[in-house]
């Protein structure tokens, strides 16, 4: 009997991404799974049931999970979720485990073998399965899109008959996945973009995109990237010059967008009170990284605030409000990763725990806690 992979609906009421794609269940079916999607599960994302059936799936209900050996989702399960999967099934989402080690704590207790995708790691061969990066991409694109909806003015400039439209001036902070596709659809739309990041490397990737750099380029700057390709935390004496220069620069710009997240972490505070009343009234700040505290100073999660006459935008899940786009990357990322657990020889799941990508990603397993970041903190615990 072939082994089972159930697709969920999410429960969440601001998530319209679904864990699986028409493409991504005729992959499944070739490694030899049956695949049961949930009824609805891809609503949001413009998948209706019929086109999963079309590819071999079966339309099914949540208690259809209690018999999957496999439960791809985009979120984390809730506590009633968990309750209706085996044990020993593999559960790969977005975890969110930073903070949440309760949660994580129920899914070990539960038996599963719980994935978190975002802890992929940035190496060659798990490219394809680099949930960050797919869906950082498409924030940095929305946020632009999110950005040029709240501003009241053309964003190209145009010269007509009546009069010449003057280009908007767009500031990317942080030019990672997300500052970079920001930086790329700004200038498509026409605008004038300038950006900044703490990382080196980040010059030139900027500059190739037509962009101008603004940053103070002092030693410390030099030497500032971890091996992971992160941002580091910089000197509180950079910090300060960096604002400066920064501060001068914001007060020239129509758009601001922030993008700066280092995993497991408050979001570093970019933009102050200050800065955005120094901006003309109407202009507007997208903070990407509302969700872990913010950028911008007075960001509220789910709203657009009206800060010293700015607007800031601070959308939650942005990915999501592209569910369809967002959606099929996703899906790629889940079935890549998945294929890794399967036995090229037998066609059945063969869960190798020591391999790299398996290792970096589990947090539970064998009903124990297998990443020791997560660990339930105990009294005493700071």
């Amino acid at each position: 009997m072939s082994e089972i992979v159930f697709v969920a609906k999410e429960t969440d009421p601001n998530e319209g991404r679904v864990a699986a794609s028409p493409d991504s269940v005729k992959k499944l079916k070739g490694l030899g799974f049956d695949v049961v999607v949930e009824a609805g599960a891809g609503f949001l994302s413009r998948v209706p049931d019929a086109e999963y059936e079309k590819v071999g799936a079966r339309i099914g209900k949540i208690a259809d999970a209690k018999t999957a050996d496999v439960v791809l989702r985009v979120r984390r399960p809730n506590s009633a979720e968990i309750a209706g999967y085996k044990s020993g099934a593999i559960v790969i989402a977005i975890m969110d485990p930073y903070g949440n080690e309760d949660a994580v704590a129920e899914m070990a207790k539960a038996g599963l073998s719980a994935f978190a995708m975002e802890l992929m790691p940035r190496i060659t061969r798990a490219q394809s399965m680099d949930v960050l990066s797919s869906q950082a991409n498409l924030a940095g694109y929305q946020a632009v899109i999110d950005a040029a909806y709240e501003y009241d003015r053309a964003l190209p400039m145009m010269m007509t008959a009546a009069g010449t439209v003057p280009a908007a001036k767009v500031f990317v902070m942080g030019a990672g996945v997300a500052g970079l596709q920001a930086i790329a659809t700004a200038r498509r739309l026409g605008a004038v973009v300038s950006a900044t990041d703490v990382r080196p490397a980040a010059k030139e990737q900027v500059a190739s995109l037509g962009a101008k750099f603004i940053a103070v380029e002092d030693e410390e700057f030099k030497a500032a990237e971890t091996a992971g390709g992160y941002a580091k935390e910089m000197s509180k004496e950079y910090q300060a010059k960096q604002a400066a220069l920064v501060a001068e620069h914001i007060a020239k710009q129509d758009i601001v967008i922030t993008t700066a997240l280092i995993p497991g972490r408050p979001a570093p505070r970019l933009v102050t009170r200050e800065m955005l009343k120094s901006m003309k009234p109407g202009s507007v700040a997208v903070d990407l990284a509302v969700e872990r505290g913010g950028n911008v100073e007075g960001a509220e999660a789910g709203k657009v605030a009206d800060v010293e006459g700015v607007k800031v935008v601070g959308h939650l899940n942005v990915p999501g409000r592209i569910a369809a786009s967002a959606s099929g990357l996703y899906a790629k990322n889940l079935v890549t990763f998945l294929e890794t657990m399967v036995s090229k020889e037998t066609k059945a799941l063969a869960l190798n725990m020591e391999d790299e990508l398996v290792k970096a990603t589990a947090l539970t397993h064998g009903g124990a806690i297998v990443n020791a970041n997560f660990e339930p903190k105990k009294k005493g615990d700071l």
